[in-house]
């Protein structure tokens, strides 16, 4: 597949491009990204043909919406696709009493988690102000799982089903957005909310890979049923599927365990029988499945971007899914690429 196909976005009257630019990095997340690259970055990107951008107000406490929005500012609004979230406020701060980690050289704004429909409101109107642009496409309800919010993910759930919702809904009511729904990094969080309210789209991180597959069991046929679009971010599991079962490999953003490590070098061993790349095989397995509409990649320099670019459109024979599978490495009823 070519990064700059399209495909429907679910239900929503939308395309997106198959492949996405992600923008955490750019809002410096570890390290710091020059300006040049960043803008180089999305200027590459769009010369591929790329014309979907997924931003947020926790990267870079809004550097990377900062960023975003200066970079495309001036292409036509209606050529590309652009998605932020709510849940966080950011408030003006004294650069040198914000703790910023895990971002350096992050914009001069304090982070504050509000769900409420006032606090969503908010967030929505305030990053349309740092994006400077007429509108976001898309709206996801960030970060409501237990990876994030620990032992008050029930009550925090609660509060963003019902004041995220009511704000969310009638944005989506007025026009204002497009598409509502939730981006988080557990897909039974995608479940519950896609149980209890009427979500166009999720964002789901590192929960739909080679290496995992459980979202089919109950989330992604919901999704087809209900005419929901997934996003998938996270696609190499936070580092292992990109750089293979080397020594200090992460998964889940942790040293890979034993038993990850073990997996992925039989995975890459039928990579090498078919000459395959791991990471093309992990970025055009995810968007396989007919319910996913797009792959959000993030990268620190234009060369990664172009690695990316490239392996999502390198040939794979379709002996190499069946020999996963015949393998035990790839669920049996997993969708993979025609």
């Amino acid at each position: 597949m070519q990064a700059f196909e399209k495909k429907k976005f679910g239900r929503i009257d939308l395309d997106v491009t198959a492949f996405a630019f992600g923008t955490a990095p750019i809002g410096n997340i570890f390290r710091a990204i020059p300006e040049e690259e960043s803008t180089a970055m999305i200027d590459a990107a769009w010369d591929a043909g790329v014309r979907y951008f997924d931003t947020a107000p926790m990267y870079g406490h809004g550097l990377a919406e900062l960023r975003t929005g200066q970079n495309l500012r001036w292409k036509n609004r209606d050529d590309f696709v652009l998605a932020s979230k709510v849940g966080r406020v950011l408030k003006p701060g004294r650069r040198g009493s914000i703790e910023f980690a895990p971002w350096v050289d992050a914009a001069p704004f304090t982070m504050h988690f509000d769900y409420s429909y006032d606090g969503t409101m908010r967030a929505f109107e305030d990053s349309l102000q740092r994006l400077a642009l007429e509108r976001m496409d898309i709206c996801f309800i960030h970060d409501i799982d237990v990876f994030t919010q620990g032992t008050d993910q029930p009550q925090v759930f609660e509060q963003a089903m019902d004041g995220c919702w009511r704000a969310l809904e009638q944005l989506r009511s007025e026009g204002l957005v497009k598409a509502i729904g939730v981006g988080v990094n557990e897909w039974e969080v995608c479940h519950e909310a896609l149980k209890r309210r009427d979500f166009d789209c999720f964002l789901l991180a590192g929960r739909y890979t080679l290496l995992e597959q459980t979202a089919l069991d109950e989330f992604l046929p919901l999704c087809e049923r209900r005419g929901a679009a997934v996003v998938v971010g996270g696609g190499f599991n936070s580092g292992i599927l990109a750089t293979g079962a080397r020594p200090g490999a992460k998964y889940n953003y942790a040293p890979a365990p034993a038993d990850i490590m073990e997996k992925v070098s039989r995975i890459e061993a039928v990579c090498a029988e078919y000459q395959v790349p791991l990471s093309a095989a992990a970025l055009q397995f995810v968007v396989a499945h007919p319910t996913i509409v797009s792959f959000i990649a993030g990268t620190r320099t234009v060369d990664q971007l172009q690695q990316n670019l490239n392996w999502f459109s390198a040939p794979i024979p379709a002996d190499f899914w069946a020999a996963l599978k015949k393998n035990g490495l790839l669920r049996e009823d997993a969708p993979v690429p025609i």
